[in-house]
């Protein structure tokens, strides 16, 4: 990420990015994901692919796909790098958690299809074919790049405003802003 931008600048690039990459992909997850790695300039090759089945889990309505994609983000940005190091496992939790509460605050569910039924008054079944040509006529593009636009904010934010400590064993461990 380049220093000198604002957070307004940051968030207008996520916006465009994430807007951009959503219609060519058509997966909220990969178009979070990618944008979000990006701007922060983190390695996620392997986990953009991996996350092609997830829009809505699989789209049987589970969890929000970019709702995911931003905890990976998370976890590779404050994430730990070995099994043993658990100054990483602990550093990774609270700004997940911010997160979480964050976006369910916001958003209103981490479940896709309870995001769906909030935005349209269907949760659609997108495994059918029919359905998911009545989720594109109903503006699903569109309206799903409004979550996945603030969802990517949510992170961006808190990857922007949080610094984390060092801690070893038997510290206490405090995620300050």
């Amino acid at each position: 990420m380049e220093s000198s931008l604002s957070k307004e600048d940051v968030f207008s690039r996520l916006d465009q990015k994430v807007s951009a990459y959503l219609k060519l992909s058509g997966n909220c997850a990969q178009a979070t994901f990618m944008a979000l790695s990006e701007q922060f300039g983190l390695d996620g090759g392997q986990v953009f692919k991996a996350l092609t089945p997830f829009p809505g889990l699989v789209f049987r309505g589970y969890f929000c796909g970019t709702a995911v994609a931003c905890v990976l983000v998370m976890g590779l940005k404050f994430g730990r790098e070995k099994p043993d190091d658990w100054t990483g496992y602990i550093r990774a939790i609270p700004p997940v958690k911010a997160f979480y509460q964050r976006f369910e605050r916001e958003v209103g569910s981490i479940l896709c299809s309870e995001v769906l039924d909030d935005l349209f008054g269907d949760d659609f079944e997108s495994m059918e074919p029919a359905e998911t040509k009545r989720w594109l006529e109903a503006g699903g593009m569109e309206k799903c790049t409004i979550t996945a636009t603030k969802a990517a904010r949510i992170a961006a934010e808190i990857i922007m405003d949080h610094k984390h400590k060092s801690i070893k064993r038997g510290q206490t461990y405090t995620f300050d802003k």
